[in-house]
């Protein structure tokens, strides 16, 4: 996992400034080597990267993320929601029918008291499958008065079956979204690569 961060580190001009722990199998699924790396990149005598740089995302593996918690672990945490009713995230994300959506979101009052920065929750608008006017409504409604932050992130199309909503949409979706939002940050990742 370090020689990941030391050999980008050596092939970039800018510096790295922030880390996230996703994209390279489920983090929480290899615990114990995920936040020694993590330890490693923050300790003073290693990379010396600030604590608030680092994001550990998770699909949501709820007993890992109640370790987490109650090891009061210092850095960010991520959970990828990706819907708003259990029947849509359990096709997506079939962790779901384990670990489903009220369970994840009960843990952000607890991570919450922990951390400042508040426990963010990260949404992938796709077309036609979560991205609808009761989508945007359901959202609202579920992360209402959480203390958390919302990450809605356009989907990146890669040529698989998914699309990414157009403009219109998605901007239809955030401005339903903004008008139900109470108690929690909306955050929009847009994609560089994107025209």
């Amino acid at each position: 996992i370090i020689d990941q961060l030391l050999i980008i580190q050596n092939h970039v001009k800018k510096p790295i400034t922030n880390i996230v722990f996703m994209g390279m199998g489920e983090p929480f699924l290899n615990y114990n080597h995920v936040i020694t790396a993590a330890d490693l990149m923050n300790d003073s005598n290693g990379l010396n990267f600030s604590y608030h740089r680092i994001t550990i995302s998770t699909a949501g593996i709820a007993n890992k993320i109640n370790k987490f918690i109650n090891d009061k672990i210092k850095y960010n945490l991520a959970i990828s929601l990706n819907a708003t009713d259990d029947e849509t995230r359990n096709k997506l994300m079939p962790i779901n029918k384990k670990w489903p959506i009220n369970k994840l979101i009960s843990f952000a009052s607890k991570y919450n008291t922990l951390h400042k920065t508040g426990l963010t929750f990260e949404y992938v608008l796709i077309d036609s499958i979560n991205d609808s006017d009761q989508d945007a409504k359901r959202l609202g409604i579920l992360l209402k008065n959480s203390g958390c932050k919302l990450n809605i992130i356009p989907f990146n199309e890669i040529g698989n079956i998914y699309n990414r909503p157009s403009i219109e949409k998605i901007e239809r979706f955030l401005n339903i979204l903004y008008k139900n939002q109470k108690g929690f940050t909306v955050l929009v990742r847009w994609s560089k690569g994107t025209k």
